[in-house]
């Protein structure tokens, strides 16, 4: 008889203590210590909920927005490091899988940064550091893009687990690599953006691209986006009237859980802070499939292939190990060198 997974999820929708890594992990390991309360198996975060988004991207021209990157590299996390230690010990310590988004700092060069997607198993163990393959339009000003390695199903206690931040939900061929994999809980997270076009509905659009990836993969999704604090407002815009009120424009953030029909599961939250729970049953997945599986019968593989370079991409590689430039040895990917880890510990 096959037994799938009964859980509960939490999607947080929340502020980060802007530009402050510290305190905001301590924010965050006390949302986990409340959804796990609440009996929360999985908790999704926003996006780059570590230490914040980089709003002047879109409120300023790239020279004024210069010492705002350098302010926000100063202040981003290393993976491994003690930010990272205290998510995945909140994790252990409450049994919960956790998907959480921070700013990267890369490992190989002094200035880059990447949005990234942490999944962390209940155990504390690092399953997945996901890099976001393109960032969206102002976005290319702060970070450098990923590579196909980190697109992994992870197989979890509450399901094969996948990830994707923000508009990488727009990306078909992204998601069908998730699902071709045999996911079957989907975490997407957001940030809020009301600096877009005037047109363009934030709360809307996460909503469409959620209910498209759970009805076309008939697969549960847990999508948690950020808000707007008054901190985070007094920060950007200062004076500028103009900037807060475009701050303050409504519907810029939801959170939810969607189910595999692409209904929520239950009322979605939207711009407040707070944390959305629903029970999720893995079950319920499988009788959908019967009429739509664009990863099985529903599917013409002798038409259609698609191929994904998975392959870690680094800016150099040597033929041997070039000496003295040894690898750290906390380097996650074996290409940070030990003066510039000590460098960056001294910033």
């Amino acid at each position: 008889m096959l037994n799938l997974p009964r859980f509960t999820a939490a999607a947080v929708q929340a502020s980060p203590v802007y530009l402050n890594p510290g305190a905001t992990v301590d924010k965050a390991v006390a949302l986990i210590a409340e959804a796990a309360g609440n009996g929360a198996s999985l908790i999704v975060f926003p996006e780059v909920f570590v230490p914040g988004y980089p709003y002047w991207n879109w409120t300023m021209n790239p020279v004024q927005g210069s010492p705002w990157f350098e302010r926000l590299y100063r202040s981003s996390i290393d993976i491994p490091g003690p930010e990272v230690d205290a998510l995945r010990a909140a994790a252990r310590q409450y049994g919960v899988v956790l998907v959480i988004g921070v700013n990267e700092r890369g490992a190989h060069s002094l200035g880059v940064l990447y949005n990234t997607m942490l999944t962390i198993g209940t155990e504390g163990e690092l399953l997945g550091v996901h890099r976001k393959l393109v960032p969206t339009w102002a976005e290319k000003l702060t970070w450098t893009g990923g590579d196909g390695s980190s697109l992994q199903v992870h197989r979890t206690p509450i399901g094969p687990l996948g990830v994707l931040a923000c508009g990488e939900n727009t990306n078909t061929l992204a998601r069908f690599t998730l699902l071709a994999q045999g996911e079957l809980v989907h975490a997407s997270s957001y940030i809020a953006l009301p600096v877009a076009p005037e047109d363009y509905d934030m709360a809307d659009a996460i909503a469409v691209r959620t209910a498209a990836h759970s009805f076309e993969g008939k697969v549960f999704s847990v999508v948690a986006c950020s808000t707007i604090s008054p901190e985070i407002v007094d920060t950007i815009a200062g004076d500028d009237q103009e900037v807060r009120r475009m701050l303050a424009r409504p519907r810029s953030a939801l959170s939810g859980i969607f189910g595999p029909d692409g209904r929520p599961v239950t009322e979605p939250l939207i711009d407040d802070e707070g944390i959305v729970y629903a029970e999720i049953d893995l079950g319920k997945c499988i009788q959908p499939k019967q009429m739509h599986d664009i990863t099985g019968h529903y599917n013409r593989f002798d038409v259609f292939q698609l191929h994904v370079d998975n392959r870690p991409r680094r800016p150099v590689t040597f033929a041997t190990d070039p000496a003295p430039a040894a690898p750290g040895p906390d380097a996650q990917d074996g290409t940070e060198l030990k003066d510039l880890k000590d460098l960056k510990e001294e910033i």
